[in-house]
């Protein structure tokens, strides 16, 4: 190989920045059922930043999933991997690697705000490079989040494409869905225009995030579920809450909000 493929990031990152999409990642049928069956579980933490303890908490909460769970971060930085190396407990390692995701077949990959610093034209060929790294059955996640981690969205691709998008907040912290448009991945985040589904999709949101405003006595979390299932009840493809909901999620698939 030729090296790693693609540019440095700016490499911010904090504790527990990550931990809505991670707690979605444990939750999820497809991720589950994909760490599950893998022959290897290798899974692939790429662009973890300036310090490695988004990729050690994946580690920790993976695990709970499959307790042989391997986690490998990769960054183009070797500073970055030295500093990694040095702090690095048993099944996670750190390595030098960009898209081509150094040689490895993982079954998951995450990309957490790395794309988001790149031109969107670039995306499609970032996502074909990884495509073709994966495991039988893999599955990488491309996603974006706040400097806390209290705004995030990503998107779930597999082989083929994306399968779904997913909005994922702390509902105490925003005055309505739409505020999470900022945080949209880079390939949809230019696409928040009137007459695109993900536009559609976020003003429907905050249309029904408005009927159900009386909820709001019990909380914000009973609000978004009972946002939930009005979009649903209007037809929108929103996939149901886990019963002991946590943060506000709502995912849908690719092909509800795929540009037109």
């Amino acid at each position: 190989m030729s090296g790693p493929i693609g540019q440095l990031t700016r490499g911010t990152t904090g504790y527990n920045r990550l931990r809505r999409s991670d707690r979605w990642l444990v939750h999820a049928p497809r991720v589950r059922s994909a760490l599950v069956s893998a022959a290897d579980p290798l899974v692939v933490d790429l662009g973890y930043g300036a310090l490695p303890v988004t990729t050690l908490e994946l580690a920790a909460r993976l695990r709970v999933v499959r307790n042989d769970i391997r986690v490998v971060g990769l960054e183009i930085d070797p500073h970055r991997v030295q500093s990694a190396r040095a702090a690095a407990p048993a099944g996670v390692e750190f390595g030098l690697g960009g898209f081509e995701l150094a040689g490895m077949r993982p079954v998951l990959v995450r990309a957490f705000n790395v794309l988001r610093q790149y031109p969107v034209e670039e995306v499609a060929g970032a996502w074909s490079t990884m495509q073709r790294q994966l495991a039988p059955g893999g599955l990488i996640v491309d996603g974006t989040c706040d400097e806390v981690g209290r705004r995030c969205c990503w998107l779930l691709l597999d082989g083929d494409g994306p399968v779904s998008l997913t909005l994922a907040c702390d509902p105490f912290a925003i005055e309505r869905p739409s505020d999470l448009a900022e945080r949209l991945p880079k390939v949809l985040i230019h696409h928040n225009v009137d007459g695109q589904p993900v536009h559609a999709l976020l003003a429907a949101a905050d249309r029904a995030w408005a009927s159900v405003a009386g909820h709001g006595v019990f909380g914000p979390r009973i609000r978004w579920r009972a946002m939930l299932e009005l979009l649903r009840d209007n037809g929108f493809p929103v996939a149901p809450a886990r019963r002991r909901m946590r943060d506000g999620v709502l995912t849908v698939p690719w092909s509800a909000v795929a540009p037109v």
